[in-house]
Parts: C-alpha cells; sequence; structure tokens
C-alpha cells in the first residue's frame, strides 16, 4: 500500500509547479490578476484529496505501479482532478450562498471583503459573485490544461483517449447532477415522499458517488491501460462506495461538528438540501413534524435551536440509523468486488484502507 502522505506531498508538488507557470502568465496581464493565483494557491493547498488518491489507486490496481515523482503522467491526471474539483467547490460555494470552505472564506466572499475593504463602487457582493464565477472558470479550464499534458505524457493514444472520454462524461454528469439537486430543492413539492428518496438517490448518484469515487478510479485505470474486466470491477466498488460516501456527507451535513467540517453545523438544513437523509425523515415522521420540517428546510436564518430540533426530528424518525445502515451495506456491497478482481494486491489493500476512510471520516 503506497505511504499516503508521499503521495499528497507528490500531488501537492505537481499543482505547485504548475500553478507557478499560471501565475506568470497571469503577471503578464495585470497584477491585479495576482488575487486568482493567491487564491488558487491557497485552495489547493489543502483538502482530503480523496479524488486523487482513488485515480491513483486505479492506475496502481491495472499497472501494480506507484507514482514515484511529479512527472510521473498518472500524478498530472490525479491533479486535474484536483483542479476541476476546485473549480466545481467555487461554483457550488456560488449557487449555496456558502460563507465559508475548509474553514476559510469561500471565494465569492473573499471576493466581496476585497471591494470593502477597497471602498470601491458598485455592489460588494455583486462583485464577489462574478470575480468567484471566473475564478471557477479560471481553474475548470486549467484543469483540462493539466489533463492534456498528462495525458500526452502517457505515449498511449488509445489510452489517452479512453481517459479523457471518462473525464468527459464525469464533468457532463457532475454538472447534470448539481442541476438535479439545485432542482430539487425548488421542485421537490411536485413529487410524492416516495419519489423524492428516489430523486435524492439519483442526484447522490451523479453529484456525487461516480464524480467522487467511481470516475476518478476508472480514469486512473484507462490512463494505466487497464483491461475491460479491471475496470469493470473498479466500477463495481467505486459506484455503492461513492454513494456511502455522499450519504456519510449528507450525515455530517446535519450533524457534523463546524470546528471540524468547516462549516457551520447545519448548513445542508440552512440551505434548503432534499437528500436521502431528509427524504428518509419525512417517509417516517408525523405530518405534523413534517409540515415543521418542510417549513424550516431552506431557511438561512435557521437558529441553533431550529437545528437541534430537525436533528431530534431526524434521530427520533430513525432516519439517522437507516442512512448508517444504507453505508455499511454499500461499503460491503464495494469491497467485495475487488477482493477476488484482477488487480495488484497492493492497490486492493489501499482501496480497501480508502473505503474506511471516506465513509468513517468526521469532516
Amino acid at each position: 500500500m503506497p505511504d499516503p502522505q508521499n503521495l499528497l506531498s507528490i500531488i501537492q508538488n505537481r499543482l505547485d509547479e504548475f500553478l507557478t507557470a499560471r501565475t506568470t502568465i497571469l503577471a503578464r496581464v495585470a497584477p491585479e490578476t495576482a488575487e486568482f493565483s493567491r487564491f488558487s494557491k491557497q485552495f489547493l493547498s489543502g483538502g482530503k484529496r480523496f479524488r486523487a488518491r482513488f485515480c491513483h489507486q486505479g492506475w496502481q490496481a491495472v499497472t501494480g505501479a506507484q507514482a514515484s515523482g511529479a512527472a510521473d503522467p498518472i500524478v498530472g491526471v490525479a491533479s486535474a482532478l484536483e483542479i476541476f474539483h476546485a473549480a466545481a467547490l467555487v461554483h457550488d460555494d456560488i449557487i449555496d450562498n456558502s460563507d465559508t470552505r475548509r474553514g476559510l472564506a469561500s471565494a465569492h466572499r473573499r471576493f466581496e471583503q476585497q471591494h470593502r475593504d477597497a471602498s470601491w463602487s458598485g455592489d460588494a457582493q455583486e462583485f464577489g459573485r462574478s470575480a468567484a464565477i471566473l475564478q471557477g472558470d479560471l481553474l475548470l479550464g486549467w484543469s483540462d490544461e493539466l489533463l492534456d499534458d498528462a495525458l500526452a505524457e502517457l505515449n498511449d493514444d488509445a489510452s489517452a483517449r479512453r481517459a479523457r472520454d471518462e473525464f468527459r462524461r464525469m464533468r457532463t454528469e457532475v454538472t447534470a447532477g448539481q442541476f438535479l439537486d439545485i432542482r430539487e430543492e425548488q421542485a421537490w413539492a411536485t413529487h410524492s415522499d416516495a419519489d423524492q428518496v428516489r430523486r435524492a438517490e439519483t442526484v447522490a448518484t451523479f453529484k456525487s458517488a461516480k464524480y467522487s469515487v467511481e470516475a476518478p478510479l476508472a480514469l486512473g485505470a484507462l490512463a494505466g491501460a487497464g483491461r475491460a474486466e479491471q475496470v469493470d470491477a473498479l466500477r463495481a466498488y467505486g459506484l455503492p462506495l461513492g454513494i456511502a460516501y455522499q450519504l456519510r456527507d449528507d450525515l455530517l451535513g446535519v450533524f457534523g461538528d463546524a470546528a471540524v467540517t468547516g462549516k457551520p453545523s447545519g448548513d445542508d438544513l440552512r440551505e434548503g438540501k432534499r437528500t436521502v437523509l431528509v427524504g428518509l425523515t419525512r417517509l417516517a415522521v408525523s405530518a405534523s413534524d413534517r409540515d415543521a420540517l418542510d417549513r424550516m428546510l431552506g431557511d438561512p436564518d435557521l437558529t441553533e435551536a431550529d437545528v437541534a430540533r430537525i436533528q431530534t426530528m431526524i434521530r427520533s424518525s430513525g432516519a439517522h440509523e437507516q442512512v448508517e445502515s444504507r453505508i455499511n451495506e454499500a461499503v460491503a456491497t464495494a469491497t467485495s468486488a475487488i477482493v477476488h478482481a484482477p488487480l495488484d494486491a497492493r492497490a486492493v489493500e489501499g482501496l480497501l484502507s480508502l473505503a474506511d476512510a471516506v465513509t468513517r471520516r468526521n469532516a
């Protein structure tokens, strides 16, 4: 099993090299663009890097090789995923009006504060949103650049083409999943209670599960010229584990410790997220509690007492326990898919460890 810290260090070196080169380009435009560089470097200096780690494990699973340095093609592919994820988070925070990310000010709030500190004319919030959209767009473009550079280093046109197709599919699916997520926040009342759970499961699959685990695994395996049976086994592991990953996120979005998650406790409730957890709760509670839950969900001014009331409702309904059970079942399904698969033994060990890391976390 590779040393996770060593891998993260290698990925960070690749990101630093790439961002330094792009900072040089921005500096030629105007000194004011340095804010894009500063934010990018800060934002990409942390995080759990699960997607990059799954990508590397997919590569190792079919090649038996581990990344040895920042110049390895798979490190570039994994780093491109990290930049794409950063772009998605910047845009996601705008959509959700989130104030923080990873314990720091979100991109749009950071630009908004820059406007206020400088006493510029115009609306600070509007400037913050506009600048952050551009920041996200810039990161999105950079992810493509880094991916193309890395795939060119493979010297294997067929594998590069398959990997690129996977990246394109992932990008389309996660965008569609994000759209369904915000749509359900508005359209939930037009669906039956049972259908709301099914729709929440669809959102979890495409907004998170495939994007966070399955696609990075497949991307790494395809870049490593993996055989069909190897890629299929990794997908059979990745999809249920990705579902478990999102279900854990749903629980943390309601019950997480703000000091650990870097997001306010109950943030998903204030944003009105119609998750599987919420759907299961609505199926189990009384009509009066369901009405109260519906009134409170999506209220940005929920007090701590309101959040505590909803938390109690969720626990009492049994939905919290049901989601924990679903997580355990999904992990069991995922691990059974790879224990006897034609994959590198060290990579399988790493994947089993990652399964625990992504589903037993507190942030």
